[in-house]
């Protein structure tokens, strides 16, 4: 499967009345220029994902249900530290789906806005809430923030 993504700032807290929210705990247990391989708790369920290099805004993505008491001990023990820990609100605007995380932790401060696209050139309406355009930018991708927390950063945004 193809993900096509767009990344984005956020200005203000206007979503979490609209969204619902989601616990969020994952790790990476590899990360490279070629692939990254993540593991995900989210709520009662957990998953392993697999996905390529990005090429554009695109990339290859895999991703697999596995049981939550492995995903744990993956986190524990496979995945490189810190692990990422956020918020996810999920909503609908002008019929498309959105994705906003507030993170926690380390990169407590950051919060990312993101939209799934069926397509490079597809349309879709940019919600009030949104600041600027980040996918070019890979400090705000999670395996740069996995490496580089937030807290660290000498000059946020």
């Amino acid at each position: 499967m193809v993900e096509i993504e767009r990344k984005f700032l956020v200005k203000n807290l206007d979503f979490v009345k609209y969204g619902v929210p989601h616990r969020i705990k994952q790790g990476y247990i590899c990360y490279d220029d070629d692939r990254v391989v993540r593991v995900r708790i989210m709520d009662k369920k957990a998953f392993l994902t697999l996905k390529s290099a990005s090429t554009g805004f695109a990339r290859y993505e895999f991703e697999y249900e596995i049981p939550v008491a492995d995903a744990e001990k993956m986190l524990q023990e496979l995945c490189r530290k810190p692990i990422i820990d956020k918020t996810r609100f999920d909503l609908i605007h002008k019929g498309k789906k959105w994705e906003i995380d507030i993170f926690n932790a380390e990169n407590e401060g950051l919060i990312i806005a993101e939209i799934e696209l069926q397509s490079r050139d597809e349309e879709f309406k940019i919600p009030p809430f949104i600041d600027k355009e980040v996918t070019d930018d890979i400090r705000y991708y999670n395996t740069y923030i996995a490496q580089n927390p937030f807290c660290t950063w000498q000059s946020k945004r």
